[in-house]
């Protein structure tokens, strides 16, 4: 097989081993290689930030959401456009330059901190400093992880940095963590204790994104969403980006131009703050990966936040827009001045478009983030204790094109009706329009919002901890089995194994990225595990 690049950090990888020709997502070789550079200048300008910390050194924040968004930027389904990306590279090896200067000591420095060269070089280099440059494979796999873990943290950094929050403390520890995937002093055992801390730096990240959201939105609460049409001309808005919504909302406030959210938007809904605009319509469609038939079918402009994106149809193209760290050639991208963004292109061919084609009618229901839940914490208490309800599954995570997730919808159906399913990020569509009923009232699906909101279902555990007086988080009637697709989610799942929780079963595949040695130690020290038919899974987890 002509090997054209290497990639392996989704669960859709090809054959879970890993994409050789041309991404499943739909990258290209080219914009693979050049985001495997710009991970690795990246690690090479965290180095330089991290000796200056060490030396005592300031360090100015433009770095950091410099290399908060280049890590974004690298998602999956995150940034398609070559040229921004290359950009990107010209943009940090300059910074990286100016701040070296500033170093005291450069001998510890690796290659990558010092490394510098013009645009013809990047292919060449590219090829040589991808994942696969590491040859040990319990070493590659331990430093992919750690990579993927400060990916998904790079993006619930970049949203509360968006409402103007950060932590200096998940800033530093993001760069050195970086550095020390080019450290080959490092042991396995060194790998697999940075993994952790990672999960630590996770949990504060998401603590951090909570703080911003809530402070600038309210604490999310129950309520039931739309998910048919009006009749007005609509504007659709997807990713992740709350920030983004509210300036979308407050320009479209007036125009006879509807918002609807998509995929992972949903959560929007759920924020008091987003409840005044009349024109905030409901939510369309699915999650991400429907999204070919979703964008074409409703008919007017869609803003992408952030990922995921799939390569648009030429029917809608022209109709895409994308804000952030999202990119797609040939589609406008909006930039942002002064932190703020002007949609009016948006807004005035929205206006000269049909509006969206009703693809289903009904309602959804959500909003149980930890504090929506510890209202009602009285009443779930007495119906655990009553027995009504016997067991919470954690079934949060992503979705993805994979037909083996159809095992979540048809594990969600042969669920005991005295479960309470909890969930965040987009895995919930597999599930969330069910007639699962209630229980005395409860949801027989909590959904605390977005996949960053998984932080809320680990407060919830750990109170639902305290109340029944409990010494270890395993001891409740808890069952997690998660779905994952992008880095996001291996940030989630680092942090609940920080936070204590064990056997927790990840589908529909285990990560391609973990080495037989690492998935051991896995498998040994926290219970991972993968899933199986569910038939199987329902006997091993109710008997």
């Amino acid at each position: 097989m002509d090997e054209k690049m290497f990639c392996f950090q989704c669960q859709e990888t090809a054959g879970c081993t890993g994409c050789t020709v041309s991404g499943v997502c739909g990258k290209k070789p080219e914009v693979a290689a050049m985001q495997d550079l710009l991970v690795y200048v990246t690690k090479g300008l965290s180095a330089v930030t991290t000796q200056l910390r060490a030396e005592g050194k300031d360090v100015c924040p433009g770095l950091d959401r410099l290399i908060t968004e280049n890590l974004f930027i690298t998602i999956t389904n995150a940034n398609f456009d070559n040229e921004v990306i290359i950009k990107r590279i010209v943009d940090t090896l300059e910074r990286k330059k100016e701040n070296l200067e500033q170093v005291s000591n450069k001998s510890s420095l690796p290659e990558a901190a010092l490394w510098d060269g013009e645009e013809s070089v990047f292919p060449a280099k590219a090829a040589v400093v991808g994942v696969l440059s590491t040859n040990d494979e319990d070493i590659r796999s331990l430093r992919e992880l750690i990579v993927y873990g400060v990916k998904g943290l790079s993006a619930y950094n970049k949203h509360a940095n968006a409402i103007g929050q950060s932590d200096a403390e998940v800033d530093a520890f993001m760069q050195s963590a970086l550095a020390k995937t080019l450290d080959d002093s490092l042991s396995v055992d060194d790998l697999i204790a940075l993994t952790l801390e990672t999960g630590k730096y996770g949990v504060q990240g998401m603590a951090l994104l909570d703080k911003a959201n809530t402070e600038a939105y309210g604490n999310p609460e129950l309520t039931t969403v739309n998910i048919g049409v009006r009749n007005n001309p609509g504007i659709l808005i997807s990713g992740h980006d709350l920030k983004d919504l509210e300036m979308l909302l407050e320009q479209t406030k007036g125009t006879g131009v509807d918002v609807y959210t998509h995929s992972e938007m949903l959560a929007g809904h759920y924020y008091p703050f987003f409840k005044k605009y009349d024109n905030f319509a409901g939510n369309y469609g699915n999650a991400w990966w429907k999204q070919k038939e979703e964008f074409e079918s409703f008919n007017g402009p869609v803003l992408m936040t952030t990922n995921c994106i799939v390569p648009p149809k030429d029917s809608y193209k022209d109709k895409l827009f994308t804000t952030g760290t999202a990119g797609y050639p040939g589609c406008k991208h909006i930039e942002a001045e002064d932190g703020k963004k002007d949609f009016s292109e948006i807004i005035e061919l929205a206006k000269t478009c049909a509006p969206p084609q009703e693809i289903e009618t009904g309602n959804i229901v959500g909003g149980f983030a930890h504090e929506q839940v510890f209202a009602l914490a009285d009443k779930v208490v007495d119906a655990v204790k009553s027995g009504a309800i016997k067991k919470f599954v954690v079934m949060a995570g992503c979705d993805g094109r994979h037909k083996a997730r159809n095992y979540y919808t048809e594990f969600a159906e042969a669920l005991p009706k005295d479960t309470v399913i909890l969930t965040a990020g987009c895995a919930k569509y597999k599930y969330n329009k069910l007639p699962l009923g209630d229980i005395g009232g409860i949801p027989r699906v909590l959904d605390a919002g977005q996949c960053n909101d998984s932080y809320s279902l680990a407060l919830i555990a750990l109170k639902l901890k305290e109340v029944f007086g409990l010494d270890d988080v395993n001891d409740l009637p808890i069952i997690y089995n998660i779905a994952w697709y992008e880095q996001k989610a291996v940030i989630v799942l680092l942090a609940l194994l920080y936070l204590g929780v064990k056997n927790i079963h990840l589908g529909p595949t285990l990560p391609a990225f973990l080495s037989p040695n690492v998935a051991n130690v896995l498998v040994e020290n926290f219970g991972i595990a993968g899933i199986g038919t569910v038939e199987d899974d329902i006997k091993a987890f109710f008997g």
